[in-house]
């Protein structure tokens, strides 16, 4: 049922998710608006790219905190909501509100929702935050892709979840979330499959 706490949590989840770092970060502290270099995304493969490894850095760990914020700050006063609010801040992430809704692609949020959820509503942030990080790490070192491995390892994460924690509605979430990021990755699949991806060099 749509209720008007759902709504604010909803809201809120979107619009935090909609603060674009990569923007932030590449205009104030480097005068770059980085949309309009590389490949033009706003998300940490891109600014360190475009801005250097200190920015890549920064704006991947930002993004991720948001998403996680967002879970944390809804579940101590509508725990029910938390999960979905950190859906919708992947949205925000992707579809910012605050730059013509041209964002991220859903790969630091989607790690910063498994972060949140693992902490304040599974208890389990070992399994569900530091292995799949750990994988994207080792798939990042083995491959040098961004997009393969994030993809790759946020799938594996939402069939681990079947296994290593008991709300469905989590794992369904997060399979949304992996879907959104597959999707925001289909011009990258097309190069994977062409063998034309580029290969991250700053980290």
């Amino acid at each position: 049922m749509l209720t008007l706490d759902l709504l604010l949590a909803l809201a809120f989840g979107y619009l935090f998710g909609s603060v674009p770092y990569a923007l932030v970060i590449g205009k104030v502290f480097y005068h770059t608006d980085i949309r309009t270099q590389g490949s033009g995304n706003l998300g940490g493969t891109n600014a360190g790219r475009v801005l250097g490894k200190a920015a890549g850095i920064s704006v991947s760990a930002l993004d991720v905190l948001k998403a996680a914020i967002v879970v944390v700050i809804v579940y101590q006063f509508k725990p029910e909501y938390a999960a979905i609010a950190g859906v919708f801040a992947t949205l925000g992430h992707c579809y910012p509100l605050f730059a013509q809704f041209k964002g991220g692609k859903a790969v630091s949020t989607a790690y910063g929702y498994l972060l949140g959820v693992s902490i304040v509503i599974v208890g389990k942030p070992l399994e569900l935050f530091v292995v799949p990080v750990l994988m994207f790490l080792t798939f990042l070192k083995l491959t040098k892709w961004v997009s393969f491995s994030s993809m790759l390892s946020v799938s594996i994460t939402v069939i681990l979840s079947l296994f290593i924690q008991s709300d469905r509605m989590i794992s369904f979430y997060l399979l949304l979330i992996d879907l959104l990021l597959i999707w925001r990755h289909r011009s990258n699949i097309k190069r994977l499959l062409n063998g034309t991806e580029s290969k991250v060099k700053w980290i």
